[in-house]
């Protein structure tokens, strides 16, 4: 089964890829507070998958396979440096862009110290949830067309990609708030929460440094250094 027919079987009837409306980023701040909470449920259903018969950690190959054993291998080899493609050698982006070797190697080692925290948290992951590839009517649908980046990993990931787009909106801020109004107990949240923010962060980091976006590179460095302070506040 190729991937793509893989992920039709697994969402069907749980959450829509082909939606109506319009493309999330349209929001403002206070309509996406009035309709969070549809965004929420229909992360939380990706989440909720069946993926028996699915093994180990990463991003789909076009076979719907994962990688990687563990979620420590998936989230370090990310950044190994021997990588065929795009990220061969990528750390000779720290002599040639504004990309600081201390700030990334100081965040990727937070990142490990908390690895063990999502160690066996397996879930479907769209792992693609930035606001411009999502649909929405704004009352009643979310959906997802972008499944490119798919796997196996920490339901967290999601709303920590929707956190990265626009940390504005408060989105750890406001899953907690809905985790306690729905009697929805996510274990070492808050370890969870930061472990995938700084895993997706420095790799959303080093792909702006990568095209010289260095007003983005200035905004996530921001966001990633003040995310503790703010997770460790709720």
């Amino acid at each position: 089964m190729s991937k793509d027919d893989m992920i039709r079987s697994m969402v069907a009837d749980r959450v829509s890829i082909t939606p109506q409306g319009f493309v999330a980023d349209q929001l403002n701040p206070a309509q996406f507070a009035d309709c969070h909470e549809l965004f929420f449920d229909k992360v939380l259903q990706i989440s909720a998958s069946d993926i028996t018969g699915i093994a180990g950690y990463g991003d789909f190959d076009e076979g719907g396979r994962t990688s990687y054993n563990t979620c420590r291998e998936y989230l370090n080899d990310t950044f190994a440096e021997d990588r065929e493609g795009y990220w061969l050698n990528w750390t000779e982006l720290y002599d040639t862009t504004m990309l600081d070797r201390d700030f990334v190697e100081h965040y990727l080692q937070e990142m490990n110290e908390r690895i063990d925290y999502c160690e066996g948290r397996r879930y479907l992951v769209n792992n693609n949830t930035f606001f411009e590839l999502m649909i929405t009517d704004g009352k009643t649908t979310v959906g997802f067309p972008d499944w490119s980046r798919s796997g196996i990993c920490d339901f967290l990931l999601d709303f920590v990609i929707m956190d990265l787009n626009k940390p504005y909106l408060k989105i750890p801020e406001l899953l907690f708030q809905y985790g306690e109004k729905r009697g929805i107990i996510i274990p070492d949240f808050k370890e969870r929460f930061l472990c995938m923010a700084y895993y997706k962060g420095i790799d959303v980091l080093r792909w702006h440094a990568s095209i010289d976006d260095t007003e983005s590179c200035r905004t996530i460095m921001i966001s990633i250094r003040e995310l503790k302070d703010r997770i460790y506040a709720l």
